[in-house]
């Protein structure tokens, strides 16, 4: 399930940071110097515009998305099985602000999501206590950025975590910026850490030290786990299980960037991440079918992995009404993997509080080192998985956003700044397609 919650997680994020972006990218660029705070007493003897105001919740934003996907190459069997999988999923930002008399603006976000997902795949996991259609996952966040309006720096630390019932994950980040002396460019850097627990969940064929005895049409498989009890037509009627071991994987990132402003028109930003993995980077219940055998056995994976992903970004103000947002990103890893992404969105100012925002991405992969199809692994592979995420494939993703954020607030709502509705479809070529919709309110 990984791979769909970065998916839907991506384009709400996508939604509520596009919404940021136009909002400060309608007009031409300004000096970002300036506080947007109201004046309480204003510094003159700088002439900085700071204007220092006592804790306030400055914004609040709420972001739903509905996703759903299909596709017959599901790892959960092998890479033949259905891949049909809806995720509803709700989450909401709060932001408070406040600033002194020293240059200082002080921002603590606190953040809480929830997601509840089906997965048709999941059922064939089978296994004591832990086989499902369906799961939920929490994920609240926290974050502490101080900025120095004069000298045009920020810090801030962060701290997150998810939980769902095979996988637990905590971070930690620092983030750092530097604006240029002339207040045109900004250097940042984020360093991040997660330390992540993978719950051990087997197909129930494959869990060690596993005894299976049938009476009368019903079979009941003792593991290391627990027991489960099954009627003749599949369905689980009892579960006695243990608590199930896990084990550790931990990614730590560090992340460089360069914005500038090249004209009154044009902004440039580069990218560039490293990216460290270590311990177990497989799942348990993907399974892998040798050539020379119809059993399976766990998908096997290295237990570390290194990633180079190398990205620019470019917009450009096309008049008053049209922004041109371009993005390119190169990534290779360690697993054999290449990719290239490239994306354009063209937001269409119609009326100054009405904007329209078709948008495209594509994308193409070579395979892992590590991925083949299914019957194709021999027992001589040193590392085996049959996870279609690893496979060679293009894949297109495109779609509009509406944007609303007029004066007088949306719908006559004055503290309703705006709201945002995007749509996406995604198609890839090894016969995967999705749709995402997601819903986007801006309070202030």
């Amino acid at each position: 399930m990984k791979k769909v919650y970065l998916s839907v997680i991506g384009f709400a994020l996508m939604c509520r940071l596009n919404v940021h972006a136009q909002a400060s990218q309608d007009t031409l660029p300004r000096n970002p110097s300036v506080s947007l705070y109201t004046p309480v007493e204003k510094d003159t003897t700088h002439n900085t515009g700071y204007s220092p105001r006592a804790l306030h919740i400055d914004e609040i934003n709420l972001v739903s998305s509905y996703y759903w996907q299909n596709g017959d190459h599901s790892p959960v069997t092998g890479g033949i099985g259905i891949e049909k999988v809806t995720d509803i999923s709700n989450g909401i930002d709060l932001k408070l602000v406040w600033g002194d008399p020293n240059y200082k603006k002080n921002s603590l976000t606190m953040g809480f999501g929830y997601d509840h997902h089906t997965s048709a795949s999941q059922a064939y996991i089978n296994l004591s206590g832990a086989s499902r259609k369906g799961g939920d996952r929490i994920y609240p966040s926290l974050d502490w950025t101080t900025e120095n309006v004069k000298k045009g720096s920020s810090f801030g630390i962060g701290a997150y975590y998810s939980g769902e019932y095979n996988y637990k994950s905590t971070g930690l980040d620092l983030h750092f910026s530097q604006k240029t002396a002339d207040k045109n460019g900004e250097f940042s850097a984020k360093l991040q850490a997660y330390f992540d627990q993978v719950t051990l969940i087997y197909p129930a064929e494959l869990i060690p030290n596993t005894t299976t005895t049938s009476t009368g049409g019903t079979t009941v498989i003792t593991t290391a786990s627990g027991t489960q009890t099954v009627l003749s037509n599949g369905q689980v009627v009892e579960n006695h299980h243990k608590n199930i071991p896990s084990s550790a994987r931990n990614t730590y990132t560090a992340s460089l960037g360069y914005s500038q402003i090249i004209s009154p028109r044009l902004q440039v930003m580069f990218m560039v991440d490293g990216v460290a993995q270590n311990g177990y980077l497989g799942l348990p219940f993907h399974r892998v079918y040798f050539a020379d055998s119809s059993k399976a056995v766990v998908e096997k994976l290295p237990s570390s992995r290194y990633k180079l992903p190398v990205g620019l970004r470019a917009n450009y103000f096309l008049g008053d009404n049209v922004i041109i947002r371009t993005y390119y990103r190169y990534y290779i890893d360690s697993w054999g993997i290449k990719s290239n992404t490239a994306g354009l969105e063209i937001p269409l100012k119609v009326t100054p509080f009405f904007s329209i925002s078709p948008f495209y991405r594509y994308y193409d992969q070579s395979a892992a080192k590590y991925f083949a199809a299914y019957g194709v692994h021999t027992p001589a592979d040193e590392y085996y998985t049959s996870n279609y995420a690893y496979s060679q494939f293009q894949s297109h993703f495109m779609g509009v956003g509406i944007r609303l954020a007029p004066p007088k607030g949306v719908f006559g709502w004055q503290n309703l700044h705006d709201l945002e509705l995007r749509y996406g479809h995604y198609t890839q070529t090894t016969d995967l397609v999705s749709s995402v919709i997601s819903l986007s309110l801006g309070f202030k």
